[in-house]
């Protein structure tokens, strides 16, 4: 790069991809623990992935803690690399219980009885693993709260 000329890579990049990920994950969270946005809240998410996922009720909710709080975390800069690092699991877990039975692609034309496969999933976990690596760039909490 030229002497004297401005990169934006390392003031926007990690900004750009804490935005969609900490609201989609925020969005998705609320469903689950709040019953927001046509969700079933707590109780409902807890039995219905007890009964058809077979996941204990305490990983559930760590789930539910990851994708909220995490998502929060995310869009906020707070706990940036911890808050992406719940998410990435969140993915990953995703990935092999739901998405990878239906291949790779999404179900565009939502043909019934067909889920979506595992590329929106991976595209979600690569937006957070940067974010575990990099951390949440110049403007984000982590920043402000924990100057070295």
């Amino acid at each position: 790069m030229a002497k004297g000329s401005f990169d934006a890579t390392d003031l926007l990049a990690p900004l750009m991809l804490r935005i969609p990920l900490g609201l989609i994950f925020m969005a998705h969270g609320s469903q689950k623990l709040l019953g927001l946005f046509g969700g079933q809240g707590l109780t409902a998410t807890l039995k219905t992935f007890e009964v058809k996922l077979g996941v204990p009720p305490i990983f559930a909710l760590l789930a539910i803690i990851a994708e909220f709080g995490g998502g929060f975390g995310v869009l906020s800069g707070f706990l940036t690399r911890l808050s992406a690092a719940g998410i990435s699991a969140v993915m990953l877990v995703a990935i092999y219980k739901i998405s990878w039975v239906n291949g790779f692609f999404l179900n565009t034309y939502c043909v019934p009885g067909r889920g979506h496969g595992i590329e929106f999933n991976i595209a979600l976990l690569g937006m957070a693993l940067y974010l575990v690596i990099a951390g949440g760039g110049r403007w984000c909490l982590d920043r402000l709260v924990f100057r070295s």
